[in-house]
């Protein structure tokens, strides 16, 4: 994993640097890149040596469902061209990193067993806020092996209050 960092920090700064103007943009179709080259499948296509970097650049540009501006179609050209799209989504989460840094957020991932309606993630969100001390931009997926409660990842920090946790602990607590 480390060399995959090493490799995508050059491409994630060069984009920061040349996307400053508008960073929620660029953060929403690299995203979207990076979404699409984490597939396997593309990924199998892509490393075919007869499958040439405009036909991966034309698959990719039909599966994105939003029109990419000529500095994101630049961008992804320059990536297949240096046979690097195993390694856009590293570059996406550090493109992200050094957006956050900048604005002064972080990204939160909320896992529940169930599904969270707009203000109760917002009530959670606010918590979340005051517990990280920092802004969140927080996304939920769902995990129904947590049974109930939710478990919180920001960076490397992680707040679990679910009852699979709980009942984990119970256990570690019986059997010691």
């Amino acid at each position: 994993m480390a060399e995959l960092a090493t490799i995508a920090r050059p491409y994630a700064e060069a984009l920061y640097q040349s996307t400053k103007a508008d960073l929620n943009a660029a953060a929403a179709w690299v995203d979207a890149l990076a979404a699409v080259a984490a597939n396997d499948q593309l990924q199998q296509f892509a490393s075919n040596p007869k499958v040439t970097g405009q036909q991966v650049f034309d698959v990719i540009t039909g599966v994105v469902k939003a029109a990419l501006p000529d500095n994101a179609r630049n961008f992804l050209l320059t990536v297949i061209e240096n046979g690097r799209l195993d390694v856009l989504p590293e570059i996406a989460a550090q493109f992200r990193a050094l957006k956050n840094a900048q604005s002064g957020t972080s990204d939160a991932v909320v896992y529940s067993a169930f599904p969270i309606d707009g203000a109760a993630l917002a009530d959670v969100a606010s918590v979340l806020e005051q517990r990280f001390g920092r802004k969140l931009n927080v996304r939920v997926e769902q995990d129904a092996a947590l049974i109930g409660g939710i478990r919180v990842v920001v960076g490397d920090e992680v707040l679990d209050t679910s009852v699979k946790a709980r009942l984990e602990q119970m256990k570690t607590a019986l059997t010691a």
